[in-house]
């Protein structure tokens, strides 16, 4: 509702008052803000809102008229925001609002930032922009720094940033290896090691976990012929082949059902034979799977200052809630930020330097 009347208001004020209607003059009232905003009952939300609806499109003809081959700031916004919040009604010849299904997240939020987009996460409904951060981590430097960061729309996932910024970090960085949650994780980054000489460790995996204790990555595989060769427990299957882009192997009734780690086996019991089947990215996942339980406790290590960084940006710096509209101010904002947050880490060391020269010496006689 609040959307709707700013869009609509927007719109109004670019109007010419000698062309603009009583209805739409109506709209710039105290009186219309207060009964559309604040005493607006439950029950009349609805009704409220298509009224709002049909108002910005007695708006958007009037806008139109007055110069139809430019398309102001205020006709885009207008336009854009009946095409995803109304649909027109043949029988009544007004516009009703469409059902939330068919709202995309991508839609219009703001009457005065286009660029801004909504998501839920966590069970928290968010509009805005999002920050990816990168940042140093070795134990061997005196103190960090943030090296890269990224502002997307706040639907773009973290894999879409991870795979577009690789390439920006080893080319400005030389960086190496990345420490990541879960929600980085995509077959493609996994492999990004080979592809753009770049390892990531990841600390969590989306996804379910396969049943069973014993991963595709147990099997002993053929990489050129794309085969399986033999099971964990070293026997070899009766066939095995690749189809459709699968691993797929028969292993006997009789070497099976005598195994003692049949219960955890990913294998399937046919007629004739067990079947295992699993994708190189099945394969590539359980692989990740293995690394982090392996290496959890130091990944999570190397990846937990980066959670005090963001903490430090929204709490100390206000990146939680930015003064500036649209994508590109707010880019630059957030660059300023990072900026000053680098330049407070440098100037701690360089004052704990600077102490610790001048502390006198301790249990030493100077001559």
């Amino acid at each position: 509702m609040a959307l709707a009347y700013d869009v609509l208001v927007k719109a109004v004020k670019s109007i010419p008052e000698e062309i603009c209607s009583l209805p739409l003059k109506e709209v710039l009232t105290s009186e219309f803000k207060t009964d559309t905003l604040y005493r607006v009952k439950v029950n009349e939300t609805d009704s409220k809102f298509e009224t709002i609806l049909n108002l910005c499109r007695e708006a958007l003809e009037t806008l139109k008229s007055l110069n139809p081959e430019k398309e102001t700031e205020e006709l885009r916004i207008i336009n854009r925001f009946l095409a995803e919040q109304a649909k027109y009604d043949e029988e009544t010849d007004r516009l009703r609002a469409r059902d939330k299904k068919e709202i995309s997240a991508a839609s219009l939020q703001s009457a005065y930032d286009e660029d801004a987009t909504y998501r839920n996460k966590a069970g928290k409904s968010q509009s805005g922009y999002v920050a990816n951060l990168s940042e140093t981590c070795s134990k061997k430097n005196p103190f960090q720094l943030i090296t890269d960061y990224k502002v997307s729309a706040n639907i773009t996932s973290d894999v879409e940033l991870i795979n577009e910024r690789l390439l920006e970090l080893e080319k400005n960085t030389g960086c190496k290896e990345l420490y990541v949650d879960g929600g980085y994780y995509s077959q493609e980054a996994a492999e990004s090691d080979e592809e753009q000489g770049i390892k990531i460790n990841f600390t969590d995996m989306t996804g379910k976990t396969p049943k069973g204790n014993i991963g595709a990555c147990e099997f002993e595989l053929d990489d050129e012929k794309k085969i399986i060769k033999s099971c964990p427990k070293g026997i070899k299957p009766m066939r095995s082949a690749e189809k459709a882009g699968q691993f797929v192997a028969h292993f006997s009734l009789e070497s099976c059902e005598g195994c003692e780690l049949l219960d955890q086996c990913p294998v399937k019991k046919q007629k004739k034979s067990y079947v295992v089947r699993f994708s190189q990215k099945a394969l590539t996942a359980s692989k990740q799977r293995k690394l982090i339980t392996e290496n959890y406790k130091s990944n999570c290590s190397m990846r937990a200052g980066i959670e005090g960084t963001n903490s430090a940006l929204k709490r100390r710096h206000g990146m939680s809630k930015l003064k500036v509209r649209g994508l590109a101010k707010v880019q630059v904002e957030v660059g300023l930020k990072v900026t000053a947050q680098n330049f407070r880490r440098l100037c701690t060391y360089l004052l704990q330097t600077v102490k610790k020269l001048n502390e006198p010496y301790q249990g030493v006689v100077l001559p």
